[in-house]
């Protein structure tokens, strides 16, 4: 392994130094977004997801290459059984900075707390509109108020930052963007406004006719709020801006209009072991095949994970005019 007395690092072909990881730890979801999964979902048998014994492995060889954020994702990670224990053990690995979580928000209500003493840092929370009739029909299962709940909940429990994710879809919630706002300004929380992803054949949604951009969304903020430029980052591709006269920043993660690959620090460890390169390619290391036929040994494990940085894309190539490339469903690769 590394021999030079220098702290590891996970480095690219085109020199970019990858510290941020992303885990799905399932695929099962109580929601069905209606641009995340189809209606009637197959998930994927025990055995052929890692085991949450498998997850903190890995994410310690993570941890000892030099990553020093982790993001724990799903489908809903929260309703995956010992979730919370492997978040604790994860919260204690060594040189880890920074362990947060994404989630839909419906476990928050009575999860908020535990999940603050098990380390978590920042949370976001996806919520795409404050129409309880609109967020029936994305979620397709979903109860806004449960989930609203869960936000103060959030809130109370004191974390370092709460944010909103929204994917802003056009004639479904594209004019809810200035409400959405006000909704973070209140509640003194942070907001990011996401450009729809084409990943897995999804039912009853065009994509292309869906689509609304960032600067889309810009526009019709400027009327309402003064966004204000800010160099701040989270390690993640959000681009923020600052709410004049608020504490809330207002975040743009713009796959389509405003291509972030060429900063791009992240890797993915989806709910069955595949270590993806890139959210938007297939280049992938099965890392569950190499953990279950060398048990125990870091070693191997870890030089796997050096040599998956060669294969690493230089960027995506996401069209949302063509049928998806990437079969694969947003709550398998990790939101």
């Amino acid at each position: 392994m590394d021999n030079s007395g220098k702290s590891p690092q996970l480095i690219d072909r085109f020199g970019r130094k990858v510290d941020y990881l992303r885990i799905s730890i399932t695929d099962r979801c109580d929601f069905r977004c209606v641009y995340c999964m189809s209606e009637e979902m197959t998930f994927l048998p025990r055995e052929q997801v890692l085991s949450l014994e498998e997850i903190y492995t890995l994410a310690k060889a993570f941890a000892e290459l030099g990553v020093k954020k982790i993001r724990i994702t799903g489908g809903e990670p929260l309703v995956r059984r010992g979730a919370l224990e492997l978040l604790e053990n994860i919260g204690q690995i060594e040189n880890l900075n920074e362990l947060v979580l994404t989630t839909n928000g419906s476990q928050l209500e009575h999860m908020a707390l535990a999940l603050k003493k098990a380390g978590i840092k920042r949370i976001n929370i996806s919520l795409d509109t404050l129409d309880a009739d609109k967020f029936k029909a994305i979620t397709r299962t979903g109860n806004l108020q449960q989930v609203l709940r869960g936000i103060d909940a959030a809130n109370d429990a004191g974390f370092e930052r709460i944010k909103i994710n929204a994917v802003i879809l056009k004639d479904k919630n594209h004019q809810e963007v200035v409400d959405l706002v006000q909704f973070a300004v209140d509640k003194a929380i942070d907001i990011s406004f996401i450009e729809e992803m084409p990943l897995g054949m999804v039912s009853q949604h065009d994509r292309s006719a869906a689509y609304y951009s960032s600067d889309c969304i810009k526009a019709d903020l400027a009327s309402h709020f003064s966004l204000l430029a800010s160099t701040e980052k989270t390690g993640g591709p959000s681009v923020y801006y600052k709410v004049q006269g608020s504490q809330t920043r207002v975040g743009f993660i713009s796959p389509h209009s405003a291509n972030f690959c060429s900063s791009c620090n992240r890797v993915r460890l989806t709910v069955e072991g595949r270590l993806l390169l890139c959210l938007g390619n297939e280049h992938s290391v099965d890392l569950k095949q190499v953990i279950r036929a060398n048990p125990g040994d870091m070693d191997i494990l870890k030089q796997t994970i050096v040599d998956a940085m060669q294969i690493k894309p230089e960027k995506h190539e996401f069209n949302i005019h063509e049928q998806p490339v990437i079969l694969r469903h947003m709550s398998v690769t990790g939101g």
